[in-house]
């Protein structure tokens, strides 16, 4: 069961509307909501998920909006073989876990954003990605580096 959609005051400054630092005309509102998520394997785990709300800044502003403000519908994960943002196609590759290693199919690169929905049926849109063997070794590298370190270590009390 997903939880409802929250306006989320920024950390640093508590402002809900976040003045871009690039064009003051435009800025953004960060929302957030915890979801059921079904990875690999049908595990079922609980995420944060979080999406920007962007346009004027008038417009965000006049839209009254404010921390802790319930939003009806979802947040959905969008994943695509094409770039959502054509002149920064980086900020959006869909990287495994702590790896930086970037999640491919044929050797294309999978690009994954979260967005806001108002309709609360909105559905998920994921590509499986597959370079597993790359993970595999990946982790099997993290795993034999993180077993030799703690291998130099004294446990004595």
């Amino acid at each position: 069961m997903n939880s409802t959609v929250k306006v989320v005051a920024d950390a640093t400054t508590g402002a809900v509307v976040k003045i871009s630092d690039n064009n003051p005309d435009f800025a953004s509102v960060r929302v957030e909501q915890t979801r059921m998520v079904i990875g690999n394997n049908n595990f079922i785990e609980r995420k944060n998920v979080s999406a920007l709300l962007q346009g004027s800044t008038v417009d965000l502003q006049l839209m009254g909006f404010y921390a802790g403000q319930e939003l009806p519908g979802t947040i959905v994960i969008e994943e695509s073989l094409t770039p959502f943002n054509k002149k920064s196609p980086e900020r959006d590759l869909k990287i495994a876990g702590d790896t930086g290693i970037v999640c491919t199919v044929n050797g294309q690169p999978i690009y994954r954003r979260a967005v806001y929905s108002s309709a609360s049926n909105a559905q998920d849109t994921l590509i499986k990605h597959d370079n597993v063997e790359q993970l595999r070794s990946a982790y099997a590298q993290a795993n034999s580096a993180g077993i030799k370190s703690a291998a130099g270590q004294d446990f004595n009390i």
